[in-house]
């Protein structure tokens, strides 16, 4: 069997009785990134402490913990300001990241296409930028210590200007992509073809959706954010009309604002959009909590007044199954079951959108 090569522990603080699914979404999320759980480690408060996250105590646990279990990585389910990350570091005198941090990871190997890649490293540059004073352990490798202080600052100095070329060049390169698109935008609007997004969370099935109605090879996979870069496929509907069907990147709780931001120019496809196809895993017990997050980021991106069809996709696992009404179907894209159902749907709420 084959050792696993970074071992975590996670750990959260609980604040609303919400907070415990978050913890079970990091696990998922650690396995994604190829880390193995090791160990997890809980606090109530009623607030993060701003310099140790949590108590001072508590981090001696961890200490402890990290040490009985081998562990060689520990993921933090929040945020952490680069202050907080080197205080952490300085007691635990081993690899820590956040969330945030976990997920970027994730979507630097997941991207493929040129811009996919751009735009994640565009997020990773702006998250490091502004941690960079406080990133304890790494950045002390730079040089530090007695009589080095003058060289110390100055190679922060240089690492700062770099990222912020980096940043500069990139953000060029991703306008130049954004305006190509521009076009094809344009010429699929010149031949009046109307595009249908599909957004939802995370792993919810939105590929094996676009594969389910149009028999094309997409990638899938079950993990969190399989697919990343936009896929466009055509679909004929029953009237003979074709319409363009636009897989996004899938959504998550605490979605980084770098990502948002970053990913911007490929989710102004939503934007652009006829009508907005919701997926959603009705398998999962809070599921409605990720209609909300889906909901809460397309409010924050001023996308919510499009007409919305909730495809309730896992259907085929629930004991009793609920009727159709105009905007909300229920379908097994795996099964291919009812999908006629959800094209008429979408065929009427074009009609109506035209009218």
């Amino acid at each position: 069997m084959e050792e696993l090569k970074e071992k975590a522990i996670l750990v959260s603080v609980i604040l609303t009785n919400k907070d415990k699914q978050t913890i079970e979404e990091l696990s998922e999320l650690a396995k994604t990134a190829g880390a193995g759980v090791v160990g997890m480690l809980t606090q109530k408060r009623k607030s993060i402490d701003k310099t140790y996250y949590f108590g001072k105590g508590k981090l001696e646990e961890l200490k402890k913990l990290i040490e009985e279990k081998g562990a060689n990585l520990v993921i933090f389910d929040n945020e952490l300001s680069g202050s907080q990350l080197r205080n952490i570091e300085k007691i635990l005198d081993t690899k820590v990241i956040d969330r945030t941090n976990l997920i970027l990871d994730i979507f630097a190997k997941r991207a493929k296409t040129k811009e996919g890649i751009l735009q994640v490293k565009l997020a990773q540059y702006k998250y490091s930028l502004a941690r960079l004073r406080g990133l304890g352990i790494s950045l002390s490798r730079l040089g530090g210590g007695i009589g080095t202080r003058g060289p110390g600052e100055t190679q922060l100095e240089t690492d700062i200007r770099h990222i912020r070329r980096s940043i500069v060049y990139i953000e060029k390169q991703i306008e130049q992509i954004k305006k190509h698109r521009s076009l094809y935008r344009k010429r699929r609007q010149k031949n009046l073809v109307p595009i249908v997004a599909i957004v939802g969370y995370t792993n919810a099935g939105k590929s094996t959706l676009i594969n389910a109605l149009t028999d094309a090879n997409t990638y899938t996979e079950d993990k969190l954010f399989a697919t990343l870069d936009p896929l466009a496929r055509k679909l004929r509907l029953s009237d003979n009309k074709n319409i363009i069907l636009i897989d996004t990147v899938g959504f998550i709780r605490n979605l980084p604002h770098q990502l948002i931001e970053a990913f911007k120019s490929t989710l102004e496809e939503i934007k652009f959009a006829d009508v907005i196809l919701n997926a959603v895993d009705i398998s999962q017990s809070n599921y409605e909590e990720k209609i909300k997050v889906t909901e809460k980021i397309l409010s924050e991106l001023d996308y919510l007044n499009k007409p919305i069809i909730t495809v309730y996709n896992k259907s085929d696992l629930l004991d009793i199954l609920p009727k159709n009404t105009e905007n909300e179907i229920y379908i097994s894209a795996k099964n291919k079951t009812n999908l006629a159902s959800l094209i008429a749907a979408i065929q009427s709420m074009l009609k109506q959108s035209c009218d």
